[in-house]
Parts: C-alpha cells; structure tokens; sequence
C-alpha cells in the first residue's frame, strides 16, 4: 500500500475510533491514530459541538513594534469583557470586547492585520465575525465592515488552533494525519516550566486544504500547543503559535482557560531571525459555557455586496512637474522624477500592491528605473513592497537603524514556501551580495544636479524609532508617513507625532508649503499647523 494510503487509513480509522493494525512508519514516525484518539478521551473533545467563553484579555499589534530590537514585544492593549463563541459545526466564531478607542484601527482585532490608513476605532466596544469565507467587524453599533479575504481565511484556520478544534480538523477529508516524537528537555523560557525530560508527540494535519498545523500532545494526552504558518508579506512564512493550558470542566469535556499565541516566533534571544515581537495575544478566560453556540451569525447581504477592496488600482494625482501621488488605496506612494531616474517614497502593504505601482511608474517616467525607494519606517504595512522594489533594482533609503531587522530578515533569498513572491522565485545576485540599501543617520540628498530630494531622520519619536521624511526644496512639499494623517480628522493620539513632524521642519528650517501624507490626502502646511494648535487645546 503507498505510504499516503497509509496515513488515509489512519485518519478514516481514527474517525471511527477503533485500533489501527500493525503498519510500517518512515524511521521517527509512529500511527497517528491511536494518539489522537486518545486526546480525544482525555478532553472528551467529541462532547463539545460549540464553546463560549469569557474573560479578561490582551491584544498584541503584530509588525507595530516601537523599536526593531531583540525580545521586544508588540505594544499591548488591554482587551475588557471579552467572550468568544466558537462553533466547529458550522464554521463560525464571535468575538466582542471593550478596547480603548481612538489609537487602533477598528478593523483590527488582534495579531495580524493592523492596516494604517483605514478607520480608526471609535466606539469601545468591538465585534469581529467569521463565518466562511466571509469575515466582518463592527465598531460599536455602526454597521459591519468586511474584512478582506487574505484576514478572513486567517481567521477561519483561527477556528481549528484550538485543542478541540484541531481534532475535529484531524477527522476532516484531507487532513492527512502523520504523527512523529520529539524530547522537551528542559527548553530556555519554555511555557509550562518543563522540570524533567518528557516524550510528546507532534501530529501534523492540513487544514483549509493548505495549512499544514501542528500539535504537540504531552505525556498526559493533552494539547499544549499548536502551530501552523502563514503568509505575511514582509516576512513571509510567519509563525502563528498557540498555547493553552489550565483546563477546566466544560459540561462533559475538559476546556482551557489559559491562552497566549505567539504570532512570529517566541525567540527571546533572536537566533532565527531579527524581527520583534510574539506575543499577539492571551488572556485569562475563566468563564466557559460547554454547547452554547450562541446567536446564528449568518452573513448580512451588506457584507456579501460589498467587493473586496481593490490595492492594485493606482489613483494618480499631479503635484509638481515629475511629482506624483499614487494612490487608490489606504496608503500612497510618491513618485519624484529626475533627469534620467526616479525616486518613489514608500512601499506600503503587499507585492501586488507596488508591482501596480511600479507598472505605473514606467507609464508616467517611461525609460527611467527606479533608482531610490525611500522607506519611512519598518511597520509592516508600510514595508511590504520593499523586496519587490529591490527586486527590480531600487536601492532602498531608509535610517541606518534599521538595517539589521531588513537585512537580516526583509532583504533576503530566503525560500517562501506558503507563498512565494517575486524575488523568492528570481533572487537577483545583487541580494546575496548585499547591495540591498543606502543607511542614513540625519541626512541624506538624491539629486541629479537639478532636482534635490532631501532625506531626514525624525526625532524625537514615540511611534517607532528610525523614523525618516523626505523634501523637495524648490516644490516646498514634505513627505511623511504617519506623522500626519489626513484621510480622517485629526486624532489626540497623533499630536506627539505631530510635534516631531513640526519640531524637525523647524529645526532644519525647511520652508514647506505642502504636506503629502501617506495616509490620505495631501493638504497645506497651514492645514497642518491649525491641526496641530487645535489638538494642544483639547489635549491641555
């Protein structure tokens, strides 16, 4: 019988649950049958059709770390009078909770996919739902908002990360069990304060027909963790990990109470990799109803009308002779044309995203590569074109203290296996050879004798150390990234920043006459200024 044929036996046995026969298994792996089922029994996992549970949590912004540095994690929010209601019948999860407003973005709720740009949040409490394919938040009462489809299948797989999720996953036409053991001796920092050497178990499925998910079942029978990996654009494979312990009675199954998942990887001291951050989020929830399914969460009408957004459509806007804004989605690039290149600040959110851009670019500036790509920070929705603007040639300008986490872990040959993007698939030589960027620490120009582009470093900052803005001396226009928003009024939150953006023009005594923000619409200097005088008073 063919060695996949086996493991299909397996998991058709296991469904039944009856004793698979004596098979042969590759050097290191063992039935997974036998192993699962009796994580099943010692949760009773096959009582459980639906789970609500309540509790005190937090939420972790992934890629929005302060300063790119080891074991420094995502900037927490406290998540108040949180339940959750999972349903594995019918594929459905709710989730509501109270979150301070005003600094997230309400389409955020916890881990990936904060996306700058977009509405902020305005009401304390929040609502996200899956169901399907279909996902949608609300902030407050206002009325739902889908999610785009790349969110939503992350928080459909969400459903099965968790122990009796992931078993009923394993029961699921092709889901594919293999099963293999490993020692846990005694791991620095590891989550449960292994004492001795212990023998588990990892059974590995696939889910959603193309996530591969672990989980690692201890001596007890129990699911301690679970992990799988999926696609972020400016890092790639990325880590998604959950942990789970302290189970408690749940009717008839045993359910737990404590959570945390890590999203990129729990690696306090950076071995792997530079990027910061893992902990997405965690909470205590001790509060748990066995079967109560909750309210039907059917898909309103407004959410399946409403067509996904659009990234690859490119709004461009004259400023200048050779100026451009390129916009159409939450976040702009800048196009500044020289004699025989261009310049383009900022890469923001995906591949797909900046190859419409750059296609863009070669219509308006025809024959002129793009020689610089000025990156303003490294939060991850405004860096996940850099690797295809560096694939294409561009030499990306961003503060020299950045260099390690892009070098390292963004400006790499690494192999992407969830979704491979351009350079992955065509590494150019010049990536291995490190010709990847030009650093800076105060100052840097692009010129060509005629045009000058002025690059600064901005500080003091509380948003992210590393921070740059560009100017065009003879336009009086002013590139930034958010430092001043415009696609909505202006928030109490952002005046620190404002202040930076101010105290750096006058330092350097830069006479701007246009402010052209990434997030929104270019507008006056004096705009800017008001806006400023106008949140000191609220905020004094």
């Amino acid at each position: 019988m063919p060695r996949m044929s086996v493991f299909g036996v397996a998991a058709s046995l296991l469904a039944l649950q009856v004793a698979t026969p004596a098979q042969q298994f590759p050097n290191g792996f063992v039935d997974p049958a036998p192993i699962l089922a009796a994580a099943s029994r010692e949760i009773n996992e096959t009582s459980l059709r639906c789970v609500t549970f309540s509790g005190t949590g937090y939420s972790g912004p992934v890629g929005q770390t302060f300063e790119n540095a080891p074991n420094i994690d995502w900037q927490r929010s406290e998540m108040a009078n949180y339940t959750r209601t999972i349903n594995w019948d019918t594929g459905t999860s709710k989730e509501t909770f109270d979150r301070k407003p005003g600094t997230n973005p309400a389409a955020w709720k916890y881990g990936l996919g904060w996306v700058d740009g977009t509405p902020t949040q305005q009401s304390l409490r929040q609502t996200h739902i899956v169901n399907g394919d279909y996902a949608w938040h609300m902030d407050g009462t206002a009325a739902p908002v889908r999610a785009p489809s790349a969110m939503a299948e992350i928080y459909q797989l969400d459903i099965w990360l968790t122990p009796h999720g992931f078993l009923k996953a394993a029961r699921k036409p092709g889901a594919n069990p293999r099963a293999l053991w490993r020692w846990e001796q005694l791991e620095k920092g590891r989550d449960g304060n292994v004492v001795a050497p212990e023998k588990v178990h990892v059974v590995a499925i696939t889910v959603l027909g193309k996530y591969r998910v672990d989980a690692t079942i201890n001596s007890q029978n129990i699911i301690t963790r679970i992990k799988t990996t999926v696609n972020e654009p400016v890092l790639g494979d990325f880590n998604i990990e959950h942990e789970s312990t302290n189970f408690v009675a749940a009717g008839d199954s045993k359910w737990p109470v404590a959570w945390h998942s890590h999203q990129g990887w729990d690696d306090n001291w950076q071995f792997y990799s530079d990027s910061t951050g893992h902990n997405g989020y965690g909470g205590t929830f001790s509060t748990v109803r066995a079967n109560d399914c909750g309210d039907a969460v059917p898909v309103p009408e407004s959410v399946k009308q409403v067509p996904l957004t659009d990234d690859t459509r490119v709004e461009v806007e004259k400023m200048a002779s050779g100026v451009y804004r390129l916009g159409g989605g939450p976040a702009n690039s800048y196009l500044i044309e020289f004699r025989d290149f261009v310049a383009v600040f900022e890469a923001p959110l995906s591949e797909e995203r900046s190859l419409a851009v750059i296609e863009t670019v070669a219509k308006l500036a025809p024959g002129k590569p793009v020689r610089w790509l000025i990156s303003s920070h490294p939060h991850f929705d405004h860096i996940g074109g850099l690797r295809t603007y560096n694939h294409i040639g561009a030499t990306v300008v961003t503060h020299f203290i950045n260099l390690p986490f892009l070098n390292r872990d963004v400006l790499t040959h690494k192999p992407r296996t969830v979704k491979p993007d351009i350079m992955a698939l065509w590494p150019p030589t010049e990536v291995a050879e490190g010709y990847n960027y030009e650093a800076i620490q105060e100052r840097y120009v692009i010129t060509d004798d005629s045009r000058n582009l002025h690059v600064y470093y901005v500080q003091p900052l509380q948003h992210v150390s590393g921070m740059v803005m560009a100017w065009l001396p003879a336009e009086r226009i002013a590139f930034e990234a958010d430092l001043f928003d415009t696609h909505e009024a202006p928030r109490p939150a952002q005046l620190p920043a404002m202040r930076s953006l101010l105290s750096q023009v006058q330092r350097m005594k830069l006479n701007v006459a246009t402010v052209a923000p990434v997030h929104g619409r270019p507008v006056p200097w004096s705009t800017f200024t008001e806006a400023v005088g106008s949140l000191a008073k609220r905020t004094n």
